[in-house]
């Protein structure tokens, strides 16, 4: 296996060779049964319950193709631009593995439903990366092998395996691209921003759930070098099942740098799968990679041929919901965000949380700033995405609604949200818990300007002069001894009338 010591920085790689990647990605589909037959296609089940005599491949079971899985595949292809196949058909890709229980998947091989097709890509600057998909087919998923008594949980090591069949036969679409050339040094960009854009089309298009860390969605992520972009393609490595976005970035960045101190060294890259290590950002030999030859692919004997009625697939285009790029032009539109603000919402993940955060009665100005502002250092802090804080658009609606009602000043609000992420309840009751609603009682106010006004005597005298400069000291004092509290705007109105009446 190739191996090398020493990593070649990035930059300096990819300033001497050429990046090509492929991506291959798997989404699992959000039909209620499997692919080929009646069983359940949920999630989180005891393992082997969600199992028929057809996921286990046991003789004389025969299967049949899920219509719905059909429609959705057909959805996909025509959201990626593709054709859709006259006619298709089934195949069996046999090989051996314990997740495997048929010793062969059903598969598509040189007939897929759609072929042909692309998508366009928008990078974190706002420009446009074409990406061209050579394939989008149907298959089924394998059984889960759980490796128990390693330590890493793989099978190296491993004292013994368990499989759970739930997952096999869950019906799967894999979406190839060709060879992505001409991105240079954003290559790894490139690969996150188009994983990222099928998950959001997914979703959008609602055949899947897409939630990657279920691994509805996974990522096969192919890199190879080679000296110029007039030259042939460099052998290629597979690094499989990346299941984030961020993880598909770092592969790509990780196999650039490494494969490049492969071939400074004199040694060729082997066509191999490799294995990605969240925890130290590198990948690690898997096997070396099968071709298709050694597949043995031969059609489906037990499935007829798939030939989708053309009036059924014009009916599935026409039914086709908005797509996630025109969807973020209109809210962009509707928004009134400028071109920079909306790329942040975006690459942020934070589109349908505003949304749902305006839908509450936000404005989208005070939406962006919440989820952009206070709620994404948060995130940061905590290294979590922002729909993983333990806070909803409806609740920002609510402490948005406060601050609008005058309950709570900006600085309170904080305080409140503070509390709604501590798992105190929702605005409401953070603020009559915490006491934080704005003090709008003249006479506490007028008290507290008194005070102040008798411990800066000297200030006081300025302000009656005319010199309006010191008014700001007052109000801080007054703002302090409310704890902040204070409706700033009133305690101003409060303090000139005093002062006057005081004059």
């Amino acid at each position: 296996m190739s191996t090398v010591s020493t990593l070649v920085d990035y930059d300096d790689a990819v300033a001497r060779y050429d990046t090509v990647i492929g991506i291959e990605v798997h989404v699992e589909l959000g039909t209620a049964t499997k692919m080929f037959d009646g069983a359940p296609a949920g999630f989180g089940e005891e393992p082997n319950t969600s199992i028929t005599p057809v996921s286990l491949g046991l003789p004389g079971a025969l299967p049949v193709v899920n219509g719905l899985a059909v429609e959705y595949a057909i959805r996909i292809g025509l959201a990626l631009n593709c054709s859709i196949a006259q006619t298709c058909r089934f195949a069996r890709k046999n090989y051996f593995y314990p997740d495997v229980p048929k010793n062969f998947q059903t598969s598509q091989y040189d007939e897929p439903i759609a072929y042909e097709g692309w998508v366009d890509v928008e990078l974190d600057d706002g420009s446009i990366f074409r990406v061209e998909i050579e394939r989008a087919h149907m298959e089924e998923d394998a059984g889960k092998n759980t490796h128990i008594g390693g330590s890493d949980g793989r099978i190296h090591g491993a004292e013994y395996s368990l499989v759970d069949y739930n997952r096999a036969g869950i019906p799967l679409v894999e979406i190839v691209t060709k060879p992505i050339t001409g991105a240079g040094a954003r290559a790894p960009e490139v690969a996150r921003a188009y994983v990222q854009t099928l998950r959001d089309l997914f979703r959008a298009l609602e055949v899947s759930e897409a939630r990657m860390e279920r691994g509805n969605v996974r990522a096969d992520v192919n890199v190879s070098l080679r000296p110029t972009p007039d030259s042939p393609l460099g052998t290629r490595t597979e690094t499989k099942n990346v299941n984030s976005f961020r993880s598909v970035e770092r592969a790509v960045r990780y196999e650039v740098s490494r494969q490049a101190g492969v071939l400074d060294d004199g040694v060729a890259i082997i066509q191999e799968t490799r294995h990605w290590h969240e925890d130290t950002g590198t990948t690690a030999s898997g096997r070396v990679k099968s071709d298709a030859e050694d597949y043995r692919y031969f059609p489906e004997p037990d499935l007829v041929p798939i030939a989708p009625d053309r009036a059924w697939v014009e009916e599935i285009r026409a039914g086709l919901p908005e797509l996630p790029a025109a969807r973020r032009r209109r809210l962009q539109g509707e928004w009134g965000y400028a071109d920079a603000e909306m790329r942040d919402v975006v690459n942020a993940g934070a589109v349908e949380l505003i949304e749902t955060t305006i839908a509450a009665g936000a404005s989208p100005a005070a939406a962006r700033k919440w989820w952009m502002g206070e709620l994404a250092r948060t995130a940061k802090q905590q290294e979590v995405e922002l729909a993983e804080l333990p806070v909803t658009p409806g609740q920002i609606g609510q402490l948005q609604k406060l601050v609008d009602e005058g309950r709570i000043n900006d600085k309170l609000a904080r305080q409140v949200l503070e509390g709604v992420l501590a798992g105190e309840g929702d605005p409401e009751t953070v603020l009559v818990a915490r006491g934080l609603e704005v003090v709008s009682d003249d006479g506490p106010l007028l008290e507290a300007i008194d005070a102040a006004l008798a411990a800066q005597p000297d200030i006081a005298e300025k302000i009656r002069s005319g010199n309006l400069g010191p008014v700001g000291a007052i109000i801080g004092a007054v703002m302090k001894a409310t704890r902040g509290q204070a409706d700033a705007g009133r305690v101003r109105e409060l303090l000139l009338e005093r002062i006057q009446v005081g004059g």
